[in-house]
């Protein structure tokens, strides 16, 4: 299963701090929902694990994440992601494209991510997975903006957003 997921935010900061904060994986990794990082085998490439839960399924990812762009002086970046479950039922590969720009002194970050998932998650469908996939990002944005502003995060999932997703995607209906 194919599927691609776009998000697009704003945030009260200047670029150059934005741009230092998502550029570096080991400070982002702890507003990501479910992950963390493992190693750090050089500059560009990390190992990490990433929990993903859907309703009662608990998918555990161990992969890699490559940084191939990283271009400060046009604040673009491209991320490449590679994941194997835990338990040998699938796999998922991921590209992002990620760019800032700054306006009055806020930056304004837009981003487009293409995920391959093949296996147990893949059952679930595009709308699934596009549905629960919008919670997580949301809640990456608002521990990123906290974090950013020296509040704490929250990196636990959400067990009722994410079901809140997955009632929204079967039943056509929030919560």
């Amino acid at each position: 299963m194919n599927t691609t997921i776009q998000k697009e935010f704003d945030i009260d900061q200047p670029i150059g701090l934005v741009w230092k904060a998502l550029a570096d994986p080991e400070y982002i990794v702890t507003c990501v929902p479910g992950a963390s990082l493992t190693e750090k085998v050089d500059d560009r490439n990390f190992k990490g694990e990433v929990v993903a839960k859907f309703g009662p399924i608990k998918a555990i990812y161990n992969g890699d994440i490559e940084i191939q762009e990283l271009d400060e002086a046009n604040h673009v970046m491209v991320l490449k992601g590679k994941g194997l479950d835990s338990k040998g039922k699938g796999s998922a590969d991921m590209i992002m494209n990620g760019t800032l720009t700054e306006t009055d002194g806020k930056t304004h970050v837009k981003f487009s991510m293409n995920i391959a998932i093949v296996g147990m998650l893949a059952q679930f469908g595009s709308r699934l997975i596009n549905d629960v996939s919008d919670q997580l990002l949301n809640q990456f944005v608002e521990n990123f903006k906290a974090k950013l502003a020296g509040e704490s995060v929250d990196t636990d999932l959400s067990a009722g957003s994410m079901l809140g997703a997955m009632a929204k995607s079967i039943f056509g209906k929030k919560n």
